[in-house]
């Protein structure tokens, strides 16, 4: 057997479900997550030469994320109880080094009843299949007294149409070349955003629990303390520029998405947009006489799930 050595070692619990319900003395407030918990460290043993002494078990990843999810103050912000969990368990266990957690939170809304649309103190609704986002990894390589995280969120499946204000056309013509130029036409996504925060720098918890995770006095709106307002500006900087630009491609109107997000929020150093172009294709009805291919008339369309494009990029503060 060739000579071979271990490069990377990172191993956690995946698909942790949490349901929490906060009881307030008028409202409930409710949060659904998906949690994954990833860990690296001082575990190559357990690889190499079958050492599970520095092992610790994704049993208790999930048992972990539970303790917390019932006694962590930050546990309706996805944002705050990553970094509250990466936090605990990188100063728990002197070997691990990094803890890279990672959460999707699904969509619950309030129930409004009435014509005041008065909101039910207990009742809510799923009002869409778009998830919050969130990926933290809490670095502890410099010392336990010198933690250091990274969080990007985002916003996935955000499924967006319009049918009209976008036109594609201009583009190389060659002998590859079939699409029809159109200066009119459906505009159809499914938003996959992320964004990044500055780099943080955090302080271990005090107590013997591990539980006392704080969050700093003043800080600035559009950071990584403010993720749920910057959450609800970017997706409204979304649909806002969805709906509104006059797309000239799916390129221009994703950079302008970004440029807004960035602008809006303090703390945001990087935007990262995925858009796959879902495609609605006229129905040719010209061996009957009807005229259901040009822009004007075209009303009839086959939705077409693949191939279909897929327009990148990412946008940067200077």
């Amino acid at each position: 057997m060739s000579e071979s050595v271990l490069t990377h070692a990172r191993y956690g619990k995946d698909f942790i479900r949490v349901f929490r319900v906060v009881r307030g003395s008028e409202f409930h407030h409710i949060v659904e997550y998906n949690v994954s918990v990833m860990l690296e460290g001082d575990i190559e043993s357990s690889y190499t030469v079958a050492d599970n002494s520095v092992v610790v078990a994704t049993d208790s990843m999930k048992n972990i994320t539970y303790y917390l999810a019932k006694t962590s103050p930050h546990i309706l912000s996805p944002e705050r109880f990553a970094l509250h969990l990466g936090t605990y368990i990188v100063s728990k266990y002197a070997h691990i080094h990094r803890a890279i957690i990672t959460i999707e939170k699904l969509r619950w809304s309030r129930i409004a009843l009435g014509a005041n649309d008065q909101p039910h103190p207990h009742s809510f609704i799923r009002d869409g299949d778009d998830k919050h986002t969130v990926e933290v990894e809490v670095d502890a390589s410099a010392g336990k007294d010198n933690l250091s995280a990274k969080v990007t969120s985002g916003i996935a499946d955000l499924l967006v149409l319009k049918t009209a204000g976008s036109a594609f056309y201009g583009y190389i013509r060659d002998e590859h070349t079939t699409l029809m130029e159109v200066d009119d036409r459906i505009l159809s996504t499914s938003v996959d955003l992320a964004y990044t925060f500055a780099p943080l720098s955090l302080s271990p918890p005090s107590d013997a629990k591990k539980l006392d995770f704080t969050i700093p006095e003043g800080f600035a709106p559009g950071s990584v303390w403010d993720a749920d307002n910057v959450v609800a500006r970017a997706r409204n900087a979304t649909l806002d520029i969805f709906a509104l630009d006059d797309s000239a491609s799916v390129q221009a109107t994703l950079f302008k998405m970004g440029q807004r997000v960035i602008a809006e929020n303090a703390g945001v150093v990087s935007v990262t947009y995925k858009l796959p172009n879902k495609h609605y294709i006229p129905v040719n009805m010209n061996y009957i006489g009807i005229d259901n291919t040009t822009p004007a008339n075209a009303e009839v369309f086959v939705p077409t799930s693949a191939p279909s494009g897929l327009i990148s990029a990412t946008i940067s503060r200077k």
